[in-house]
């Protein structure tokens, strides 16, 4: 039985409590004093007695209530910690100030091959066989080091250690942490990723994007190679995390690298990490590439068409039989990732000229999604532009604009060559720099765009400038004659053309004929 004596605090009080207990024989194995109680744990004290013990407690001066209690708050504080840590996945010890481990977890202890009890009094050299000496400069700085790479039976650790402090705030002993590659991938993914991918994601309703949809949820649920090929701004990435999403691995991380953002050095040391010396300024013992912090997950390269024949050979290798040496290592790593390619380039003619690999093309392109431009999924354009505007208005702190009638022809004849990163760039400027309640044309500058319209179809630029219009009339109608031809194999009726621009069907019909659109064979 456990119990509970609350005291009016004097000298000598805590003394007479337990005086009691010994007249009466009751052995007590436990006692903690945290004023103004007394707990004590007496494991052999019957129910039927406490009530008579109860009472010559009570008799001692002082005492204010005896009552029963389930723990000890030293045995709760225990099993909590306990509790927590056993809870935790990754790695935990508690050192002493000489660098001895005093406590780990079930993790340290598996990762280590041995029990928790054969944790306690192990130098954490020891621990760390692969690293010796590593606890007297750790004890020597106070326990505060800049994470480092660690091993523990050969298997790779990110190591932190966090001082535990004493009642004087100095340094009496260190909390050590290890988290495994991929445990630190998982979080570079919830950072970067923070809302979770899904093909729902995609915004659109247009037959390009409802096919793309299709075939995306397919090939996501295959765990192979997939290539995905799309110009400038289309949304590549975001199909990849879709894919990521809808696979398998969606619990595993899904970690990018832009293959035409750095050099060739550095995209090999970041997707294939470095072993400790590596080259001069290198992260003292080593550091994980993206592969082993993705690892049961995805790699996204990004403008796969950039990399460098050595790395293309390197990546090869990979994708054959899932290893690979670190830069500078010796030995042979193996890990479980899928890989995403995705170019806004002609692979194909690449292989032709000589500048990709043509085995490792054959071999990224197992599975393929193509995204389509904006140009020609017309019916999502003006859907685009609103969530944008809705994003816009609420990073501004202010109402969301509308667009006029002219604004809205003005987006859809807009030939689009950044696609839906460009319409999203010039949705975001006219939203933030406008207070208007209604946007036109001029504040959405789409009279720079479209002239500046780079990489758009043959046929959409704008001419260049000539001596103009002879009359308003004549402008008039170059431009809607221009408007209407850009947009009817967009929406190829009159009345689905008349709905888009918010006008009557029978004004469009007229103006098709005039112009005569679509043109006769």
């Amino acid at each position: 039985m456990r119990i509970t004596v609350r005291f009016d605090d004097r000298v000598g009080i805590a003394q007479e409590i337990l005086g009691v207990l010994a007249l009466k024989g009751i052995n007590v194995v436990a006692v903690e004093v945290d004023v103004p109680f007394v707990y004590i744990d007496a494991p052999a004290l019957p129910t039927d007695a406490f009530h008579a013990l109860r009472d010559d407690l009570a008799a001692v001066a002082g005492v204010t209530h005896v009552r029963t209690t389930d723990q000890l708050p030293g045995m709760r504080r225990r099993l909590h910690l306990e509790a927590l840590l056993s809870a935790m996945p990754d790695p935990v010890l508690l050192l002493d100030g000489e660098g001895v481990i005093v406590v780990g977890n079930a993790a340290a202890a598996a990762a280590a091959g041995t029990d928790e009890r054969g944790l306690e009094g192990l130098a954490l050299d020891v621990y760390l066989a692969d690293d010796e000496d590593m606890a007297p400069p750790l004890v020597a700085a106070g326990f505060r080091m800049a994470p480092r790479e660690v091993s523990v039976r050969g298997e790779p650790f990110l190591l932190t250690c966090t001082p535990a402090l004493d009642a004087e705030g100095q340094p009496a002993g260190g909390v050590v942490t290890l988290q495994a590659p991929n445990r630190v991938g998982e979080q570079m993914h919830v950072l970067q990723h923070f809302r979770p991918g899904s093909f729902e994601a995609i915004l659109g309703a247009s037959p390009a994007i409802a096919a793309l949809r299709r075939q995306g949820a397919r090939v996501a649920a295959l765990d192979a190679p997939l290539l995905i090929l799309g110009e400038t701004g289309t949304g590549k990435e975001l199909v990849a995390l879709a894919c990521h999403a809808g696979s398998p691995r969606k619990e595993a991380p899904f970690l990018a690298l832009n293959c035409a953002a750095v050099p060739e050095s550095l995209a090999e040391s970041e997707l294939f990490g470095y072993a400790p010396g590596a080259f001069s300024g290198a992260q003292k013992g080593g550091k994980p590439g993206l592969l082993e912090l993705a690892g049961g997950g995805t790699v996204f390269l990004d403008e796969i068409g950039e990399m460098s024949p050595y790395l293309q050979a390197k990546l090869l290798r990979f994708l054959n039989d899932g290893s690979f040496r670190r830069v500078g290592g010796d030995r042979e790593l193996r890990v479980d990732v899928r890989i995403i390619g995705a170019t806004h380039r002609d692979l194909a003619a690449m292989v032709r000229d000589g500048s990709f690999r043509e085995d490792l093309f054959y071999r990224l392109n197992v599975l393929r999604l193509e995204v389509p431009p904006l140009r020609k999924r017309g019916d999502d354009i003006l859907t685009l532009a609103r969530h944008f505007m809705e994003e816009a208005a609420a990073r501004a702190g202010r109402p969301c604009p509308a667009l006029s009638p002219a604004a809205r022809a003005g987006l859809l004849a807009s030939p689009w060559p950044g696609n839906v990163r460009q319409l999203q760039n010039v949705v975001f400027r006219a939203v933030t720099m406008t207070e208007k309640t209604v946007l036109e044309p001029a504040d959405l500058e789409l009279a720079d765009e479209l002239a500046g319209g780079q990489g758009a179809d043959p046929g959409t630029a704008l001419p260049p400038p000539g001596p103009g219009p002879a009359s308003w009339e004549d402008a008039q109608a170059a431009f809607e004659r221009d408007l209407l031809t850009r947009l009817y194999p967009l929406f190829p009726s009159s009345r689905k053309l008349a709905a888009r621009l918010s006008t009557s069907h029978t004004m469009i019909a007229n103006k098709l004929r005039r112009y005569g659109i679509p043109e006769k064979p």
